[in-house]
């Protein structure tokens, strides 16, 4: 299973947006407080649409509370990684896997990424910026674990038109 880890998000419009990202792929969600907002805020509906009811997700009190909880493989998603988000081998549909991304202000804390040095992960940018959104981040790193994993149970024709709209 592919679980996406928010630590303490501050921005709803990033959780609203990525609640719809895991809506879409079946990747469940953790979210763990305190966050900058309250989960049912107009801002986090506006920005998932109709889609956060089709989210799985959990609310933890704090990051002890959430480990305690969850038992797989742990990639922290940084800008101080050392790795490619794409140096990993993600395809083993039966490992539990959770990309943990951090506050918008100030990422992941350092106490928790020195524990695991051989997993925190950097997707490449160049010296313009400090980092992607959190939410970009998210749908770039899920979508190359779901890339290697051949997409499961997810369509790769469009459902509503059918394969062949564009040739009619």
């Amino acid at each position: 299973m592919i679980n996406i880890v928010l630590y303490e998000p501050e921005i709803p419009q990033n959780t609203g947006n990525i609640m719809r990202t895991c809506a879409g792929t079946g990747a469940k969600l953790h979210l763990i407080e305190p966050m900058g907002f309250k989960i049912n805020d107009k801002t986090v509906k506006r920005s998932g649409v109709n889609y956060i009811e089709h989210c799985d997700y959990t609310i933890y009190d704090d990051w002890d509370d959430f480990v305690s909880k969850n038992k797989g493989t742990y990639y922290y998603l940084t800008r101080y990684g050392r790795k490619p988000h794409t140096s990993f081998d993600y395809s083993d549909t039966n490992e539990n896997i959770y990309l943990i991304f951090g506050k918008e202000s100030t990422g992941i804390p350092k106490e928790i990424l020195k524990n695991d040095l051989d997993h925190c992960l950097r997707i490449p940018i160049n010296s313009n910026i400090r980092a992607l959104n959190v939410s970009n981040s998210v749908a770039i790193m899920l979508f190359e674990v779901l890339r290697q994993q051949d997409y499961p149970n997810l369509l790769k024709e469009e459902p509503f038109k059918g394969a062949d709209y564009l040739e009619k």
